[in-house]
């Protein structure tokens, strides 16, 4: 049970009703997760919805590599709702399921995709450390630009804002959705391993 109303759209006030309608008849569809929370603030609320749209749909990332940092950032701080919506969209986005599934369980993903071992780096290591490293860095500068690196580390801090407002707050999962992570690790931070790296397999005739 979440710590706070978390009010239906019958019970709010104009202006919380007013970003509910906008937030609904946009690319998300329906209020969810954090925004169930910030609507107590519905001037915040409308700024979230419109900057969490453009970090999430709009960055020049490809979608699989942006639901990438999003997952590493919720298993980072353990956010189970954050995890288990973003774990289904970078699988419907194209990320193996197994990379998946490591970060999951705290393990070592192995990725044959040089970009997505640099997302995972660089998130990784914004995450635990506050900075990142000067080659991942430069390695998701040169592959995606000034643009592409600054975008990235917004999807990361924006979600890492994402976490804390569902840890603090105790917005709760589906009821009929199975929780990501064990009790045992739903508190505290996850410190995540690096990522392995794997040629892809050549084709023979």
């Amino acid at each position: 049970m979440a710590r706070i109303h978390l009010p239906s759209a019958d019970e709010m006030t104009p202006e919380q009703r007013s970003v509910h309608d906008e937030v609904v008849s946009g690319v998300r569809g329906r209020l969810v997760g954090p925004l169930r929370a910030v609507i107590h603030s519905p001037d915040l609320a409308r700024r979230w919805s419109r900057l969490g749209e453009y970090l999430r749909f709009s960055t020049c990332l490809p979608k699989k590599l942006n639901e990438l940092a999003i997952i590493v950032t919720g298993r980072r701080w353990n956010s189970q709702l954050e995890f288990l919506i973003h774990a289904e969209a970078a699988v419907a986005a194209g990320l193996d399921p197994a990379c998946v599934e490591a970060i999951r369980v705290g393990g070592s993903p192995t990725f044959a995709d040089e970009a997505e071992a640099e997302v995972y780096e660089f998130a990784r290591s914004l995450q635990q450390t506050g900075s990142v490293d000067a080659s991942v860095h430069a390695a998701v500068t040169k592959r995606w630009g000034a643009r592409g690196v600054v975008e990235l580390t917004g999807v990361i801090g924006y979600y890492t804002m994402v976490s804390m407002t569902l840890n603090a707050h105790e917005i709760p999962i589906p009821a009929d959705a199975k929780a990501p992570f064990s009790p045992a690790n739903d508190c505290g931070l996850t410190t995540l391993p690096p990522c392995r790296m794997v040629k892809a397999k050549e084709h023979t005739a």
